[in-house]
Order: structure tokens, then sequence, then C-alpha cells
């Protein structure tokens, strides 16, 4: 697996998303509430720029009349035709068994500089490579 770094968090506030190249793939990166999805910037319906869709939420009814509304900034809808994706899964929200958009992990690190070993021998400083 090979790991890029696309941005600082900073750069992608809570409720955005960074549209990025990475190897040649277009990957919308989202930032909802502070967790971190990416995503293929391709809907598998037609193909369409599927990051540049609205973030919703999910409505769910148990019995008729009655809707909630959960998972709000979770769920991504295609600018194309409406085709709504998990952005933690890729899976599609109607057929989730079957439609799905390629998914990618995401970690967030702390910056730090590379650091090395060193020992003190006979008065001299010795930095270690391993």
């Amino acid at each position: 697996m090979t790991r890029h770094v696309v941005a600082q968090v900073a750069d992608i506030p809570p409720g955005e998303r960074l549209i990025v190249e990475v190897a040649g793939r277009s990957i919308g990166v989202f930032n909802v509430g502070g967790r971190f999805y990416a995503l293929k910037n391709s809907c598998p319906h037609q193909g369409g720029q599927l990051c540049l869709g609205r973030t919703v939420g999910l409505a769910t009814a148990e019995r008729p009349g009655e809707i909630t509304y959960s998972r709000e900034g979770e769920i991504l809808r295609c600018p194309w035709h409406g085709w709504e994706f998990d952005l933690a899964t890729g899976r599609s929200i109607f057929d989730p068994n079957r439609t799905r958009v390629k998914s990618y992990p995401v970690e967030v690190e702390e910056l730090q500089a590379e650091t090395y070993p060193v020992e003190i021998e006979s008065e001299r400083v010795i930095v270690v490579l391993t």
C-alpha cells in the first residue's frame, strides 16, 4: 500500500471536501465532523464527477409518515442523476450489495521531523541510520 500526503487537516474544514489527483486518479477527500473519508471521483452509474455532489443525511421511516434523519453529511449524492453513496464505505444507499464506488483509507498524522538515534562514544556524536 503506497501512502500519499494530500493535504493538511486545516485545508479541509469540517463539512468540506478537497478533490485531489493521486497517481493519476481523481479522489475526493471529505471531512465529516473530524472524520476523513476518500472516494474515487467517478460515479459508477455513468461516470459523473461524484465528488462535486452534495453531502446529505439519511432519511428513514419506521412507519408511514414518521421520517427521521440521521448521518447528516455522511451520504454523497451524485450531481448527475442523484445516486447516493455512503462516504465511509462507498456503498450505494439504494443497492449496497451490488453498487459501490471505490473508497480509500484516510489517516491523519501528526507532523514531525524524522528522527534518528544518537550515541556518544569517546566524546564523538554518532547518528545511527538503520
